[in-house]
């Protein structure tokens, strides 16, 4: 019995996802985060390794125990199955789970599964009502499609690098790989839109997304705005360009505040907080487009009043006034929030290790069938057997593959050597 099958102790509502059937054959991040969205919501997802190494994000950043403990993040309420794509065994394998899933995730290069005998056409004519998700840097098709493409990539094309950083300076990367989660959320938006049209036909269909397409679709007028006033959107640092004011103020303790005062009445009311009545009534501000001409005029009225306070005094005087304000937030911050804690933001799994770890909590947050997190990320192998058996595969077949590499579980004995050294 899996995770997926223990009766609730609560009695709580079927995972909304639950009885769906989700095969990962990708690595790192885009593929793996959006069937981590999956499972968090019910889908069992088979998660496909390689043999000894395993996905490469089992050794990405701070690795303890053996395995990185974002590994716990990116791969919770997956079972992982360790075989070698490679071979014509674990290709069959991989076919006959395909056979049977709803939905397929991979985010290798185009061509890559085609080579192996796994890509769409293949699985699709064994079972039609597949869906499968294909994240890659440049999409399936176009003159681009071969290239490697990593998220960083795809937000350096899709526009957002050349917009983050200071004008006149190197452009700077978001400390996060957005470019491959976002394509994830797209994956997971196309494969539910695909579920929900299966309903009606009967048939399944491919989502092909794209990292920079990912990344494009989130550039908001930068594309009308060069179009139609020929305007070529630059960068602006801590500010939004044109919606103001919406920017970071110094403090007197040397720290900064974020002000978000670009709605009319809101503005209003932070320029009253800040004893600016003058700035409040003036007429050319009553609305945004009047304050984007004069930016540099209301943010030094800003600056001048935050520099006189500390950072908590700014934030008290703005939330009394109802103006949206903050700061950034370091991991130490969000942990000790009470806001991030009382919506279960912060939750405390154990590790297939037997530590406590802290792990960010799921959301969106369904009011009936809400997420769940079962621990965290599993070792490699560590339900190869379990999901073979599940497929009928007899014990002699299995101890062959494992015996020839095919087959991998880091908790399994290795083989015993045969008499005669073989």
């Amino acid at each position: 019995m899996t995770a997926h099958d223990t009766p609730s102790a609560t009695d709580a509502p079927t995972p909304a996802l639950a009885g769906l059937k989700v095969l990962e054959l990708g690595q790192l991040i885009a593929g793996p985060f959006a069937t981590k969205l999956l499972g968090e919501f019910g889908a069992d997802v088979i998660k496909i390794e390689p043999p000894e190494t395993g996905d490469p994000l089992r050794r990405w950043r701070i690795v303890e125990d053996g395995t990185s403990l974002w590994w716990h993040v990116q791969t919770r309420n997956k079972r992982s199955l360790s075989l070698d794509l490679r071979s014509e065994e674990g290709q069959a394998i991989v076919r006959r789970l395909a056979g049977e899933a709803d939905i397929v995730v991979e985010n290798f290069r185009p061509g890559t599964l085609e080579k192996w005998g796994l890509g769409w056409e293949a699985l699709s004519a064994a079972n039609p009502g597949l869906i499968m998700v294909r994240i890659s840097g440049y999409g399936q098709t176009g003159p681009y499609r071969d290239r490697p493409g990593f998220g960083v990539i795809g937000e350096a094309m899709g526009g957002l690098r050349y917009l983050t950083g200071h004008p006149g300076e190197r452009s700077v990367r978001v400390g996060v790989s957005l470019g491959d989660s976002l394509s994830a959320l797209y994956g997971v938006i196309g494969a539910l839109l695909a579920l929900q049209e299966r309903h009606r036909s009967g048939q399944g269909q491919y989502i092909d997304v794209a990292l920079y397409e990912s990344v494009f679709a989130m550039m908001e007028s930068l594309i009308p705005e060069y179009d139609g006033a020929d305007v070529i959107r630059e960068p602006s640092g801590s500010a939004l360009t044109g919606i103001t004011p919406s920017n970071a103020y110094p403090c007197r303790d040397g720290e900064h505040v974020l002000i978000a005062g670009n709605g009319d009445s809101i503005y209003r009311r932070l320029m009253q907080a800040i004893d600016r009545p003058d700035l409040a009534d003036d007429p050319a501000l009553a609305h945004n487009d009047g304050r984007a001409r004069q930016a540099e005029r209301i943010d030094e009225a800003i600056s001048a009043w935050t520099a006189e306070h500390a950072r908590e005094h700014v934030l008290d005087v703005l939330e009394a006034a109802h103006v949206p304000s903050g700061y950034p937030y370091t991991a130490r911050d969000i942990v000790s929030d009470p806001h991030y804690q009382a919506r279960e933001m912060i939750q405390t799994i154990i590790t297939a290790e037997g530590r406590q770890l802290k792990v960010p909590g799921v959301m969106p947050k369904l009011s009936r069938t809400p997420g769940r997190i079962d621990g965290g990320g599993p070792r490699l192998g560590q339900h190869t057997q379990g999901v073979l058996d599940e497929l009928g595969i007899d014990a002699e077949t299995q101890r062959s593959l494992f015996e020839r590499g095919v087959l991998y579980d880091i908790d399994r004995p290795a083989p015993a050597p045969r008499e005669g050294g073989e």
